[in-house]
């Protein structure tokens, strides 16, 4: 087990002591207090940059520009009546909030953040557990995370959160094909399960980075399937207020709402990280004076833009329409990731053969395309008659 933990961290090369239990206790506790410093400044800012995009004035009255807002909420939400709808199964009620907090904060616990440091004469990283199958347990998380949503609308004992879990269950397996499959591409590039072997791989420079070296398609795949999978809005449509009151939390109150919005801005935080990762060279940046090039500033920097896009989706783009979530998932991404997948190995493989797999997909792509368009068209009545002919 310490030949396993030490190939990781070279924190378990000399075995187990207490000074190093101590360090693992420090960093857990570093690490969750840092992970919820993140998600008040991420509850905070979301906020102002939507009020700033709207031309409101947002928080403004707790703290200096309203910083301390979060924090004011919280406090009034812990002392709120906490309620229990009658036909609720008390034992799940209860339990739903935290089963989508925890897996957020392990998830987290595998994200490089920075390089290594000594501390009580012990050499470790800025990085909570690097596992070899890092990677696997990272989709374990992603996937574990719906439970809560999915128990909270179940065992609320109401129509409403009941069709909110519904569609988050639909929604997690639409999409977790599609983010699996830009992950295998991540591992089949770099031949790692471990997060920090992925970060290294990519440090060199940033056009060594995967977001360049896959070619953009994995990413964006990834940033779509993740956004899905958050139920942030354009696929808010687990709590869309406009059908569902709330959604799957309609019926709870005080602490354990708080809860489950502590777990959605936690999740944010956290997959924002792992595309940091994946994709943008984790603690990786450029050596300028001072700041070294594996650097958590750099880490930190990457991961604002991302908070700072959802942010911005948010305010900007109008929730799908269903019909048209479970297509984009579907028809879309799933063949999208599966067809890059391919042209990547192949292109490993030999380039001849990865630029002829390209043109055979993009030609078989193109004409499953026309196909479909043509069947719409002939559906609504609007094809030609040689073509609804065709179709007969």
């Amino acid at each position: 087990m310490t030949h396993v933990l030490s190939a990781g961290d070279p924190l378990f090369s000399r075995g187990l002591d207490f000074g190093v239990v101590l360090i693992v206790a420090l960093k857990t506790v570093a690490t969750f207090a840092m992970l919820m410093l993140a998600v008040l400044f991420q509850v905070w800012f979301e906020r102002k940059v939507v009020a700033d995009m709207q031309n409101r004035i947002g928080p403004a009255r707790a703290g200096r520009w309203g910083i301390l807002q979060s924090l004011a909420d919280g406090v009034k939400l812990f002392f709120k009546e906490d309620l229990l709808p009658v036909q609720a199964d008390r034992r799940i009620f209860h339990l739903a909030p935290y089963l989508s907090v925890v897996p957020a904060f392990l998830a987290f616990a595998i994200v490089p953040i920075g390089g290594q440091f000594k501390l009580l004469h012990h050499t470790t990283r800025l990085q909570l557990a690097d596992p070899p199958i890092g990677i696997l347990f990272l989709l374990a998380m992603s996937a574990i995370a719906v439970y809560g949503v999915m128990l909270a609308g179940w065992s609320s004992g109401s129509k409403y959160p009941l069709l909110g879990s519904v569609r988050a269950s639909a929604q997690m397996v639409s999409y977790e094909a599609a983010l699996g499959l830009s992950v295998a591409a991540v591992v089949l590039v770099t031949g790692s399960l471990s997060t920090w072997d992925i970060v290294a791989d990519q440090g060199s420079a940033p056009w060594n980075w995967n977001i360049v070296r896959l070619g953009f398609v994995p990413f964006f795949i990834f940033v779509v399937g993740a956004t899905a999978e958050l139920n942030r809005p354009p696929f808010d449509l687990v709590e869309a207020e406009q059908e569902l009151v709330g959604g799957f939390h309609t019926e709870y109150s005080s602490i354990r709402f708080a809860v489950f919005q502590l777990a959605e801005f936690m999740n944010t935080v956290t997959m924002s990280a792992i595309i940091v990762t994946l994709f943008l060279g984790g603690p990786f940046g450029f050596h300028l004076g001072p700041i070294s090039r594996t650097n958590p500033i750099w880490f930190v920097a990457k991961l604002f833009v991302f908070l700072f896009i959802y942010v911005w989706l948010r305010a900007t783009l109008p929730r799908f329409r269903y019909d048209q979530l479970m297509d984009l998932g579907w028809k879309r991404l799933i063949p999208l990731s599966l067809f890059w997948l391919l042209v990547l190995a192949a292109m490993i493989d030999n380039r001849r053969y990865g630029f002829a797999v390209f043109a055979g997909g993009f030609a078989a792509g193109a004409m499953l395309l026309r196909a479909m368009q043509v069947g719409r068209s002939v559906a609504s009545g609007e094809a030609p008659e040689a073509e609804r002919k065709l179709e007969v």
